[in-house]
């Protein structure tokens, strides 16, 4: 293996299919393609631990796109710092319009019309954006990751030892002198930060992320978290780079492994029928215990 191995990239990438890609390294392939192609990812991973049945669902259920906004926003976040060169052509800053008036709600249509092959953001979030941005670039090590040579939204595919199973990962940046994986988040207040580790499982895709990786390069990265808040702190809203600790590493790593495995099995046997059973709420069990005492 080269000192660095990412100095073989341009003659080690296979042929992108319109559907299939082969276990590799793949720089230029489109998110649209990446999110419509084979294997199994982090966020399929997810609904397999919601219910099994929930990912055969996902790929079915139509979308509501009117719903879509504070995805909209994390997007084009994420666009602004690791894409900014895709900005404009898949985000427009909209006039500000006066839909109190007949005459302001119909140049608001016409302008959702003209332009609607792209999201549409209003001058007050890309305002916010900008901030957001500054506020990344202030921060001593995001602005460390940000001039490091780099590749971002590059995707990699793998096939899993023991299950078989082709697996992918899109890393929103690597770090090609220093084999760290970066994730930007969108957190709501710092002070949410762990919680979201939790609900949104960032810790399995810390494991999933490190093994594809490592899988591909023969190197265990280092898995970092850029997180920006979204909620002002002082006038500022806050950024912060983590790593998470062994033992939450170790956590995600097994669930990992278990959702992987559930995957397996349900798709070598066909069964995406399953029902959820649910859990009484802690806080629930704790008054009745309440009473009883």
């Amino acid at each position: 293996m080269p000192a660095n191995p990412f100095d073989l990239l341009e003659q080690d990438q296979p042929a992108i299919g319109s559907v299939f890609c082969a276990p590799g390294f793949y720089e230029n392939l489109s998110n649209a393609d990446y999110h419509a192609g084979e294997g199994i990812s982090k966020s399929g991973l997810d609904l397999i631990a919601h219910c099994p049945s929930s990912l055969p669902w996902s790929k079915e259920a139509p979308v509501d796109d009117q719903k879509l906004k504070a995805m909209d926003f994390g997007s084009a976040l994420h666009c602004l710092l690791l894409e900014p060169h895709n900005f404009n052509s898949e985000f427009i800053i909209a006039p500000d319009f006066n839909r109190r008036t007949n005459e302001g709600r119909t140049q608001w249509e016409a302008f959702q019309q003209e332009h609607d092959d792209k999201i549409i953001m209003t001058a007050d979030e890309w305002r916010q954006l900008q901030i957001m941005q500054g506020s990344v670039m202030a921060h001593p090590t995001a602005r460390w990751i940000f001039e490091q040579a780099g590749i971002n939204e590059a995707s990699i595919y793998w096939t899993d030892d023991e299950t078989g199973e082709l697996c992918r990962i899109r890393p929103d940046r690597i770090l090609t002198n220093h084999h760290i994986i970066v994730d930007v988040k969108k957190v709501e207040g710092m002070d949410r930060l762990e919680k979201h580790v939790e609900e949104f499982r960032y810790h399995v895709q810390d494991a999933m992320y490190s093994e594809g990786y490592e899988k591909h390069f023969g190197v265990r990265p280092q898995f970092l978290f850029l997180a920006v808040s979204s909620s002002v702190s002082a006038g500022r809203y806050m950024v912060d780079v983590v790593e998470l600790p062994d033992d939450w590493k170790q956590r995600g790593h097994e669930l990992y492994r278990e959702n992987l495995e559930t995957y397996h099995r349900c798709r070598v046997e066909d069964d995406w029928l399953h029902i959820r059973s649910l859990e009484r709420p802690a806080w629930a069990i704790r008054q009745d215990e309440r009473r009883l005492s």
